[in-house]
C-alpha cells in the first residue's frame, strides 16, 4: 500500500509536462497497487505480534520480489515503453535492486513521468538497501554480517546511535535524502537541467545508474564538472552509511580514516585508476583518443562502486579496462552502502586470512589473528565469508552454463551474469549497451541474479530450504 504511493509522484511529474494518457496510466497502476495491498491487509490488520527471524527474512526477499511484480506494471501500461511481461519485470527488477540493466530503447524519447518513475524505481531501492544492510541484514547474520552486528552495538554504547530500528531507518533515511539534495544541486551548477539533475541524482546516490539518455554521461561529455559531481557522490554513496552518521555526529572525519574497509575502499580504487590512466596513456599512442583524467576517473568509480553510469567512447577503449572493471565490481561497495558485488568488507577478510595462511606455513605453530578495525574476526564469521563466496561463485557458473546454453557467447554470458549478480548494469559483448536482445530465459537468468545479489544470496536462499518452513 505505501509501495503505491510511489506511482502518485510520475503522475504528477506527468502532468506538468501535460502528458495526460501517461498520468492516467500512473494513476490507474495506483489505484490498482493500493486495492491489491488492501485486500492482504484487511484481514490481518488487528493482529499484532512481534517479527521473528523467520518472518525477517521473508520480509527481505519480498521487498524486492513482490514489489518488483507491482512495479512493473506502469511499463506494461504504456505503449511507449513496447515492453513484454518478461522485459517489464525486468525492468523493474533492475530499477529496485539499483542494477541499472536495461532492456529500453530509445530513452531520449520516453515520456518524462517514465523516466522519473525508473529514477525513483533506484531512489527507493536504495533506501531500502541502506535500511536492510544496517538494521536487518546483521541481525539476520549473513554471510559475515555478525561483525557488523557486534560493531553496532559497540558504536550505539559510544556513540548513541539509535538503538531502535524505526529511529535507525530515520536517521539513515535524512543522511540519504540529504546526499541526494546535495547531488542534485552539484548537477545544476554543473549545467543539467532540472529534470535531469533530479533524476540522475537519485540514481547517482542509489549507485543505480539509470539515466534519461540513451548514451547516460556521454550526453553531458561538454561537463567536466558534472563528472566530478557525480564521481564525488558515488564514492560517497559506497561508503557504509553508518560512517556518514558517526562522522556527521561526532563531526570529525576521523571516523572514516580509522576504518579499515573504508581504507581498502578508497586504495583499490585509486590503484584501479593509475592502472587504467597507464594502460590509456599507453592506448593514445596506438591510435587512441586522448581520455581526460575526470573522464577516466569518473568511469572507474562508476563501475567500481557497481554504479554503471558510462562516458562516451568508453566502449572504445582497449579492451583491458572494461574487462578490468567489470572484475573490480565483484569487489563493489562498503557493508551498509547502496552499492552492490561481494563488499569491500568481506573480500579484506578474505585477503587478511590468506596472508594469514601464508605465514602459517611459514609458523606453523604460531597463533595469527585476522584483524578488522584493530579487533579479532571471529572464525564463525570468516567460516561465513567463505561460505558467502562459494554460493556466490557457484551461483556465477551455474548461470552462466545457462547463458552459454541459450547460445550466447563466452564474453556476453559471463558478463551478462556478473553485472547482474553484482548488480552493476552494463556488461561487455552484446549486454554493453541493454540487454534488449537477450531471450527471455536470459533475460530471467538476469531477474534471478539481481535478486540474489541485492538480497545477499542466503536471505533468498533460505526461503528454499525445508528446514526453514519447520516450526
Amino acid at each position: 500500500m505505501v509501495f503505491s504511493c510511489s506511482m502518485l509522484v510520475p503522475f504528477i511529474v506527468s502532468g506538468i509536462f501535460g502528458d495526460i494518457y501517461t498520468a492516467s496510466s500512473f494513476l490507474a497502476s495506483f489505484t490498482f497497487t493500493l486495492l491489491a495491498g488492501l485486500i492482504i491487509w484487511l484481514p490481518s490488520r488487528r493482529v499484532e505480534s512481534e517479527i521473528r527471524l523467520k518472518e525477517g527474512f521473508i520480509i527481505v526477499a519480498s521487498f524486492w520480489i513482490i514489489l518488483a511484480l507491482f512495479g512493473s506494471i506502469p511499463f506494461l501500461m504504456l505503449p511507449e515503453s513496447n515492453l513484454s511481461l518478461t522485459d517489464a519485470i525486468f525492468e523493474s527488477a533492475s530499477g529496485l535492486t539499483t542494477t541499472g540493466a536495461t532492456v529500453m530503447t530509445n530513452i531520449d524519447l520516453l515520456p518524462k513521468g517514465l523516466l522519473f518513475y525508473r529514477a525513483q524505481l533506484q531512489w527507493l531501492g536504495g533506501l531500502g538497501i541502506i535500511v536492510l544492510a544496517v538494521a536487518i541484514l546483521p541481525l539476520l547474520g549473513v554471510g559475515g554480517m555478525h561483525l557488523y552486528r557486534a560493531e553496532s552495538a559497540a558504536s550505539m554504547r559510544e556513540s548513541k546511535f539509535t538503538p531502535r530500528q524505526k529511529q535507525t531507518a530515520r536517521s539513515l533515511a535524512y543522511i540519504y535524502l540529504a546526499l541526494t539534495i546535495l547531488c542534485a544541486s552539484g548537477y545544476l551548477l554543473g549545467g543539467m537541467t532540472l529534470f535531469d539533475a533530479v533524476c540522475h541524482a537519485m540514481t547517482t546516490v542509489a549507485i543505480g545508474g539509470f539515466s534519461t539518455h540513451d548514451a547516460s554521461f556521454g550526453y553531458f561529455d561538454g561537463s567536466t564538472m558534472i563528472y566530478w559531481v557525480s564521481s564525488i557522490f558515488m564514492l560517497l554513496a559506497g561508503v557504509n552509511f553508518s560512517l556518514h552518521f558517526f562522522a556527521w555526529k561526532s563531526k570529525s572525519l576521523s571516523t572514516y580514516i580509522k576504518d579499515s574497509e573504508f581504507k581498502a575502499y578508497i586504495g583499490l580504487l585509486l590503484s584501479v585508476v593509475i592502472i587504467s590512466g597507464l594502460v590509456l596513456m599507453r592506448g593514445s599512442t596506438d591510435g587512441f583518443d586522448e581520455v581526460s583524467f575526470s573522464q577516466m576517473f569518473f568511469q572507474v568509480v562508476s563501475i567500481g562502486t557497481t554504479t554503471g553510469y558510462t562516458s562516451s567512447g568508453y566502449g572504445m577503449w582497449p579492451i583491458f579496462i572494461p574487462f578490468l572493471l567489470l572484475l573490480l565490481s565483484f569487489v563493489g561497495g562498503s557493508v551498509g552502502s547502496t552499492g552492490g558485488g561481494l563488499k569491500v568488507a568481506r573480500c579484506l577478510i578474505l585477503f587478511k586470512q590468506g596472508l594469514r595462511e601464508a605465514k602459517r606455513l611459514i609458523h606453523p605453530s604460531a597463533e595469527i589473528v585476522v584483524k578488522i578495525n584493530q579487533k579479532g574476526v571471529e572464525q564463525r564469521i570468516l567460516d561465513s565469508v567463505w561460505g558467502f563466496m562459494s554460493a556466490y561463485i557457484g551461483i556465477l557458473v551455474v548461470f552462466t552454463l545457462i547463458m552459454l546454453a541459450c547460445g550466447l557467447n563466452e564474453l556476453t554470458a559471463f558478463s551478462a551474469v556478473a553485472a547482474s549478480l553484482n548488480n552493476l548494469g552494463p556488461g561487455l559483448g552484446d549486454v554493453f549497451v541493454n540487454y534488449a536482445d537477450l531471450g527471455s530465459l536470459p533475460k530471467w537468468v538476469c531477474i534471478s541474479a539481481m535478486v540474489l545479489g541485492r538480497l545477499e544470496i542466503f536471505a533468498l536462499l533460505v526461503l528454499f530450504t525445508p528446514a526453514f518452513w519447520q516450526d
